[in-house]
């Protein structure tokens, strides 16, 4: 019997629901040599902004017991670098290409959504509005609720692709701003971001990390994410795209049951650069070992 991972983001149709998430997997090329790239569900690429950005000062990474506090500052290549130097190499695969964007304002927003609106081989755009690790205006889009309609609504007119929203955990209510994103007409949301975090050195009585803050990712983040994807896929009727700590098949799996239609795996690639696949393998044995034909029959499937 066959088991079906198939999975559909609005017009983006997914082989498996697993996908990479954005700032862990660089540009594809350095990870290509562990894995065979045609069997992720897609790729999210480093962020990417106008200009090349050279990122927040270091020590900009600090490993925690149970996860990763960064402040990289969506350090990038820019995008016309990315189109020409980055972007050949994803064409040679076999999967979805999901392009995460940012601007320094609104006005860059737009631009970027229209460039890679017009590129080849760029599937779906993710429009990140809640990097902790930014201090431009634009982060308030993430965190306040008309600045994010507006952001949504602008940018949603300048591409005809896939839009999904990238929301902030840094909020009262995630759901909200969830809805206003469908109301202004993204295809999905994903969810969450890193949350700020810090540590400090006991002997210098400063922060270990050189902005003082930045955002813990990894396993202690995926209890408080699985809950927002729960909250978010009863909240709206676009797909939800969860991460947040996920390590294993299990993880994973929480998060689909709990209503994700797909998964980012993002810290553990830096821990094991198999993750990806071996996420992939995982549900393939669950729904196996479950007699469960259909993925989209396991996604949402909590009992109260």
């Amino acid at each position: 019997m066959t088991h079906s991972l198939e999975v559909q983001i609005s017009s983006l149709k997914l082989k498996n629901p697993v996908i990479t998430a954005s700032g862990t997997f660089g540009y594809g090329l350095e990870y290509s040599q562990f894995i065979d790239l045609n069997l992720a569900g897609a790729i999210t690429v480093k962020g990417l902004s106008l200009n090349p950005k050279q990122g927040n000062p270091p020590p900009r990474i600090y490993e925690t017991p149970c996860g990763m506090i960064n402040s990289i500052g969506l350090q990038n290549i820019g995008i016309d670098a990315f189109v020409v130097e980055k972007l050949p190499f994803l064409r040679k695969f076999d999967t979805k290409i999901i392009v995460n964007f940012f601007g320094e304002n609104l006005d860059e927003y737009v631009e970027m959504a229209s460039k890679l609106d017009a590129t080849d081989g760029i599937h779906a755009l993710e429009m990140n509005v809640s990097c902790p690790n930014k201090s431009s205006e634009w982060r308030k889009m993430g965190l306040e609720a008309e600045l994010l309609r507006k952001a949504v609504k602008e940018v949603r007119a300048a591409t005809l692709k896939p839009l999904i929203v990238k929301l902030s955990p840094q909020v009262t209510d995630i759901t909200v701003m969830a809805k206003i994103c469908e109301d202004e007409g993204a295809d999905a949301v994903s969810l969450i971001n890193t949350i700020p975090a810090m540590v400090i050195d006991i002997k210098s009585r400063k922060s270990i990390i050189g902005t003082t803050t930045g955002g813990l990712s990894g396993p202690a983040i995926r209890p408080v994410a699985v809950r927002m994807v729960f909250e978010v896929s009863r909240a709206v009727k676009i797909p939800v795209i969860g991460m947040g700590g996920i390590v294993t098949a299990d993880d994973a799996l929480q998060f689909l049951i709990a209503g994700a239609r797909a998964i980012a795996i993002g810290t553990a690639n830096f821990i094991n650069p198999h993750a990806t696949l071996q996420v992939v393998e995982g549900i393939k044995k669950f729904l196996f070992e479950e007699n469960i034909k259909d993925i989209n029959d396991l996604i949402g499937s909590f009992r109260d």
